[in-house]
């Protein structure tokens, strides 16, 4: 086979060879790159759109995820594809409470997702550079889980969230997402408040959820690394 000589200007971490033995870090940077995107588009029709193409791309992601974490991946498509078809049936015909239900899907996906991919890390015991990756992979999507939980209880119960800024309104997803993303780190709630009883108990899973990855996962893989780095120096 002939040398192609323009691979010798893509580093080997970057091609998608490396990718494909790295799916959390791919899952990882989509995360936050959406993240990223929403205060830009979240306030206008057009970013509306994006937000749920977003959603079509990031699903998918998860999906491929479990399946690396092996899984049963037919029960993450069996999530996904309703999911998928929800948010695009919502986007070409406007029909903003189908996103509801494909909001209660997505949660369930990424859930299944974060529980596969903790599965994965704690299956043996030595810490890979995907397994590092898949740490915070996990976190993402235990954090958008409880977001689109809050978003569905938002819509069931109008009433579940409040904040200091023009309090009687509901919430937007920023504000839900910044909200889990506070709650699972375990660093207060913000400006954002659970105010009905299905609110409350879903922030307390969080809190519970993110106490607990933190100290039987996070821990694990940063013991790990340091007895593999000592073991390596002897």
């Amino acid at each position: 086979m002939a040398h192609d000589p323009m691979t010798d200007f893509i580093p080997e971490r970057f091609r998608w060879r490396s990718l494909r033995r790295h799916p959390s870090a791919l899952l990882l940077a989509a995360q936050l790159l959406s993240l990223l995107l929403y205060p830009m588009v979240e306030d206008t029709q057009d970013g509306r759109v994006l937000l749920g193409a977003v959603a079509l791309v990031v699903v998918p992601l998860a999906v491929w995820v479990v399946r690396r974490s092996m899984a049963a991946n037919w029960v993450a498509w069996l999530l996904a594809i309703p999911a998928i078809a929800l948010a695009g049936i919502a986007i070409a015909l406007n029909q903003p409470e189908l996103v509801v239900w494909s909001s209660l899907l997505e949660a369930t996906l990424y859930f299944y997702a974060a529980g596969s991919l903790i599965q994965y890390m704690l299956h043996d015991y030595h810490v890979s550079a995907d397994e590092l990756y898949a740490s915070g992979a996990t976190f993402t999507l235990l954090a958008w889980g409880f977001a689109y939980a809050f978003f569905v209880c938002q819509a069931w119960h109008p009433d579940s969230f409040t904040g200091v800024v023009e309090p009687e309104r509901l919430r937007s997803w920023i504000e839900l997402l910044f909200l889990s993303f506070s709650t699972l780190s375990s660093v207060g709630i913000g400006d954002v408040i659970p105010l009905g009883p299905q609110a409350r108990v879903l922030v307390m899973l969080e809190q519970l959820a993110g106490v607990g990855y933190i100290a039987l996962v996070v821990s694990r893989l940063i013991g790990l690394s340091v007895s593999r780095e000592r073991n390596d120096r002897r």
